[in-house]
């Protein structure tokens, strides 16, 4: 779970109340557009990665039960992640990024999630959803993804 801890004291946990904080705080560079319509839509992309990542977490620790694991809750989180990865995949047809060609904290968001679904579930997502693994790849070449990705 991450956590910010301010110069002033102020400490938060939930990567959306961090990035919401920074933004506000530190507005540049900014995390969310300015538009208050563009800044909603923002915030729905946001939404749905994390919703993405519940139910990545979830059915990881579903699948770490082995023959124990409730064959309902898998089929429902990976049901919820069949349905997550195409609209994420959708909305990359054609832009660079999540809300079009600018880098939001929807696209810090999927990101991460993604991240995380590579190192439990491994690549096989990349070759079913084609725009969504290119933008993975591409982002990764950012020099501030690069900077963030745990070595080893």
């Amino acid at each position: 779970m991450p956590v910010l801890v301010d110069k002033d004291g102020t400490t938060l946990w939930d990567s959306t109340l961090i990035v919401e904080y920074l933004d506000e705080t530190y507005p540049e560079p900014s995390f969310y557009p300015s538009d208050r319509k563009e800044r909603l839509e923002c915030r729905k992309w946001e939404d749905l990665a994390d919703t993405l990542a519940d139910n990545i977490v979830a059915l990881w620790l579903q699948k770490r039960k082995g023959d124990r694991a409730d064959s309902g809750d898998v089929a429902k989180y990976q049901g919820a992640i069949d349905r997550l990865l195409p609209a994420l995949d959708g909305q990359l047809t054609a832009s660079n990024y999540l809300l079009g060609n600018i880098w939001t904290v929807a696209d810090v968001a999927a990101l991460s999630t993604l991240g995380y679904y590579n190192l439990r579930f491994g690549e096989d997502w990349q070759q079913h959803y084609p725009k969504l693994g290119e933008w993975f790849k591409s982002l990764h070449e950012r020099e501030s993804v690069k900077s963030t990705v745990p070595v080893g």
